[in-house]
């Protein structure tokens, strides 16, 4: 899945114009490397976003397409 549908999908980042723009601007990492919005996101991959003053990492646990508001946590670990 693509990394932009990934995180809208997952809503670490609530729009993929955002999450496109985010990763443009060099603020996404996976696994410590700038990321595209068009990099695959597989499991146990490591997503770092840089959010202002914020860094918050996560890892992937679950890949799907589509999945409900409550259950959009179940797709990845916060990690400290």
């Amino acid at each position: 899945m693509r990394l932009d549908k990934y995180l809208k999908v997952s809503r670490l980042i609530k729009r993929r114009t955002v999450a496109n723009e985010a990763c443009d601007a060099g603020r996404v990492l996976v696994n410590d490397k700038p990321a595209r919005a068009s990099d695959d996101v597989k499991v146990d991959d490591v997503i770092t976003l840089l959010l202002g003053s914020r860094q918050l990492r996560a890892q992937v646990v679950s890949v799907q397409e589509v999945v409900g508001k409550n259950d959009a946590a179940l797709l990845y670990k916060l990690l400290p």
